[in-house]
C-alpha cells in the first residue's frame, strides 16, 4: 500500500503524521511512503532522513492513503474518490467534512476513536493532551515573574507558587504532575468523582464540590472519558468554590472541554480581577471559546494585571515528541486496515474503532449526523 504524508499547513503547526521511525516500521511490512518535501522540517527531520528510512520524497497525492495532522493540510481540489484521508479532521466542523465528501474520498477523523482499552495505543487525543498539559505549565513558568518552588536562601525564603488546575483529564493530570515537579503547591478541580484519587496520587489537593442530587451525580460520571454538561445548581456552587481558590492562585491552568460544545465557562472576569497582579492563566480550551471569559484565542494578553494565554496548539511547542506519539497512534490505527505486503486496503465492516472514526464515505458526510 502507498501512503502519502502531507506537510503541516495549519497556523503555527509543526507536527507531522509520520516520522523516520514510523517510516521504517511501515517499510518493514512492505508499505511504500511518499513524503511531501519539507514535511519534517518542524521536527528537525530532513528529506534525507526520510529517504534514509526508505521513503520517497515526492507528491503524496499519488498515494492512496493520505496522512495529515489537520484539515488545513489537505487540498480538496486534489482529492480523488480512491483517496483515504486519515488525521485530526475537526469532525464537529461539518463544513470541512462536506468539502471532503464532495470529492468522493473516504476519511477517518482520529478524534472520534473510542477511549477504550483496545484503542489506547491509537488514542491521539490522550497522547496530544498529555503534551499540552506539560507544555502549558512550562509556558506559565516563563510568564510568571516569580519562582515555582519554595527556595530558602541567605537573602530570605521564597514561597512556592500556588497552581490551580481546572479539569483533571489527561491534560490536567499532566499539568498537575509537571507543576509538582517544578515545586509548586497544586490544587485541582474536576466534576468527575473518580478524579479525586488521580489528583491526590500526583500530589495535588482536590477541590471538592459535593453533589446534592442524583442528576448531579449522574452527569458527573461522564461519557467516554469526558465530562457531561453539569446542572446549573452544581455549576453555581462550583463557581463560588473555584472563585475563592483562583483568587489565591498564582497560576491557573484550565483544561475543561466537552466534545462538540463550546468550552464551559469556569472563570468570570470578576475572578480575574480578584487575582494578584503578575498571576498567569493558561487556557487550554481557547480553541472552543475558552474556560476564562477574557481569553483571546491565539493571543497572550494582560487584563487586570493578569497574563492570559490563549494558545490553541500547545503540542506543536514540543513538535518532535508530539509527532513521534501521533505518528505511532496513526500506525496502530492503520494496522486495523493494512495487511502486510498488500497493496489493498482492508476496511473491516464490523470494527467499532473504524466505524466510530469514519466521517466521510462515498460522497456522504457521516458525522455529525444531519440535524444533530
Amino acid at each position: 500500500m502507498r501512503l502519502g504524508v502531507l506537510s503541516p499547513r495549519g497556523t503555527g503547526e509543526k507536527r507531522v503524521a509520520a516520522t523516520p521511525d514510523t517510516v521504517r516500521a511501515y517499510r518493514k511490512v512492505g508499505h511504500d511512503l511518499i513524503i511531501e518535501a519539507g514535511a519534517g522540517q518542524g521536527i528537525a527531520s530532513s528529506d534525507a532522513d526520510y529517504e534514509a528510512a526508505g521513503a520517497t520524497i515526492g507528491d503524496p497525492y499519488q498515494a492512496t492513503v493520505l496522512l495529515v495532522v489537520g484539515p488545513a493540510d489537505v487540498d480538496p481540489a486534489r482529492l480523488r474518490a480512491e483517496h483515504v484521508v486519515v488525521g485530526l479532521l475537526d469532525p464537529y466542523e461539518s463544513e470541512g467534512l462536506d468539502r471532503l465528501a464532495a470529492t468522493g474520498c473516504q476519511a477517518f477523523s482520529l478524534e472520534l476513536i473510542p477511549r477504550t482499552t483496545r484503542a489506547q495505543s491509537m488514542d491521539v487525543l490522550s497522547s496530544q493532551a498529555n503534551i499540552a498539559g506539560y507544555a502549558a505549565v512550562l509556558k506559565a513558568s516563563t510568564l510568571y515573574p516569580r519562582f515555582f518552588p519554595m527556595m530558602m536562601t541567605a537573602a530570605g525564603t521564597v514561597k512556592a507558587a500556588r497552581v490551580v488546575v481546572l479539569g483533571a483529564g489527561v491534560a490536567g493530570l499532566q499539568a498537575i504532575a509537571t507543576a509538582r515537579r517544578l515545586g509548586a503547591v497544586v490544587e485541582a478541580s474536576d466534576v468527575r468523582p473518580a478524579a479525586r484519587e488521580q489528583i491526590e496520587s500526583l500530589g495535588g489537593k482536590f477541590i471538592d464540590v459535593p453533589y446534592e442530587t442524583d442528576e448531579e451525580r449522574e452527569a458527573a460520571q461522564g461519557v467516554g472519558g469526558y465530562a457531561r454538561p453539569m446542572p446549573a445548581s452544581w455549576l453555581q456552587r462550583q463557581a463560588a468554590v473555584v472563585a475563592a481558590r483562583c483568587a489565591q492562585a498564582d497560576v491557573i491552568i484550565t483544561t475543561a472541554l466537552i466534545p462538540g460544545r463550546p468550552a464551559p465557562r469556569l472563570i468570570a472576569e470578576e475572578v480575574v480581577r480578584s487575582m494578584r497582579p503578575g498571576s498567569v492563566i493558561v487556557d487550554l480550551a481557547a480553541a472552543r471559546g475558552g474556560n476564562c471569559a477574557l481569553t483571546e484565542a491565539d493571543q497572550i494578553v494582560e487584563k487586570h494585571g493578569v497574563t492570559l494565554v490563549g494558545e490553541t496548539n500547545f503540542p506543536a511547542r514540543v513538535a518532535a515528541d508530539a509527532s513521534a506519539l501521533y505518528a505511532r497512534n496513526i500506525q496502530q490505527f492503520l494496522g486495523l486496515m493494512l495487511k502486510d505486503q498488500s497493496d489493498e486496503l482492508h476496511i473491516p465492516a464490523d470494527d467499532d474503532i473504524v466505524n466510530a472514526s469514519r466521517v466521510v464515505q462515498a460522497g456522504k458526510r457521516l458525522f455529525p449526523q444531519q440535524g444533530a
